[in-house]
C-alpha cells in the first residue's frame, strides 16, 4: 500500500498556545482512516492545516510525494483533496442542485451531469429536495448534501471533519453506512470524529488524539477492544 498522505512531526501554534505537538499519521491509498478524540483535543485543527487555516509552525504534511503544507487552500483543493467541513457548512440560500454545483470549482463543470446522478443514487433523499433550498432541510440532510458535494470534486482523498455532529443515532447509522458505500468505490477517506464506536467500526486503522498529541494508534478493530479507548471514549461497553 502506498502512502496518499502522510504528517510528519507536524506543529500548531494559535499565538503563544501549541495546538499540535508533533504529529504524526499517515494514510494510505484506498484506506479509511479516521483520528478520535475528545472535543478540543486538535482533530479538527490537523483536518484545517491541510489547507493552511491555520500553517503548521513546523514539520511536513507530504501528499502525493509533496510537501503542501505551504501551498494555498486553492492549490490543495484542485489537487485532489476535498473536505466536508465540521458544522455542514452547505449555501443555505442556494438549491441542492446548486450547492452540488459548486462542488465542481476546482475540476469544472465537465462530469457535471453524471456526477450529479451518481450523487442522486448515493443519497436518494437529495434527488426528492433536488430544487429546495439547503436551509429548509434537516441536519442530516444537510450533512449529506456537504459530503456530496465534496464528492463532486472527483476527490483522490476525502476529508471529513465531524460528519456525526449534532444529528440523531438513527441518521448517524444512516451518514456511516453511506460512507461504507462511499469506501467500497475505492475512495480513500480521512475521517475526524468524536463518534469513536461507529468510525472505528468503519475504519481500516485508527489514531487516538489527546490534548493535540498521537496517543494510540491500531487497526480499528483494535482499537474498539482496547480498554483504555473503551474506558475513554465508549462509555466503557
Amino acid at each position: 500500500m502506498s502512502s496518499l498522505m502522510e504528517f510528519k512531526d507536524v506543529d500548531v501554534h494559535y499565538g503563544p498556545i501549541q495546538a499540535l505537538k508533533k504529529v504524526s499519521l499517515n494514510v494510505n491509498e484506498g484506506e479509511i482512516v479516521t483520528l478520535i478524540g475528545a472535543n478540543g483535543a486538535g482533530k479538527s485543527t490537523l483536518l484545517m492545516s491541510i489547507f493552511g487555516q491555520p500553517r503548521i509552525s513546523s514539520g511536513q504534511i507530504i501528499y502525493r510525494g509533496e510537501d503542501i503544507s505551504k501551498k494555498s487552500a486553492h492549490y490543495v483543493a484542485s489537487h485532489g483533496l476535498a473536505q466536508s467541513p465540521e458544522g455542514r457548512r452547505i449555501f443555505p440560500g442556494m438549491t441542492v442542485e446548486e450547492n452540488l454545483l459548486m462542488g465542481t470549482i476546482p475540476i469544472g463543470m465537465d462530469h457535471a451531469e453524471e456526477d450529479m446522478r451518481k450523487m442522486f443514487d448515493l443519497f436518494p433523499r437529495l434527488e426528492e429536495r433536488r430544487t429546495q433550498r439547503a436551509s429548509t432541510m434537516s441536519g442530516g440532510e444537510q450533512q449529506m448534501l456537504a459530503i456530496a458535494r465534496a464528492l463532486m470534486s472527483r476527490p483522490t482523498l476525502l476529508l471529513l471533519d465531524e460528519p456525526s455532529l449534532g444529528l440523531a443515532p438513527i441518521i448517524v447509522k444512516q451518514i456511516f453506512e453511506i460512507l461504507k458505500d462511499v469506501a467500497s468505490t475505492g475512495m480513500t477517506i480521512f475521517l475526524v470524529e468524536q463518534n469513536a464506536n461507529h468510525a472505528l467500526k468503519l475504519a481500516d486503522r485508527g489514531y487516538v488524539m489527546v490534548n493535540g498529541e498521537i496517543r494510540m494508534t491500531g487497526t480499528g478493530d483494535e482499537l474498539l477492544v482496547n480498554p483504555e479507548v473503551r474506558e475513554a471514549y465508549l462509555g466503557g461497553h
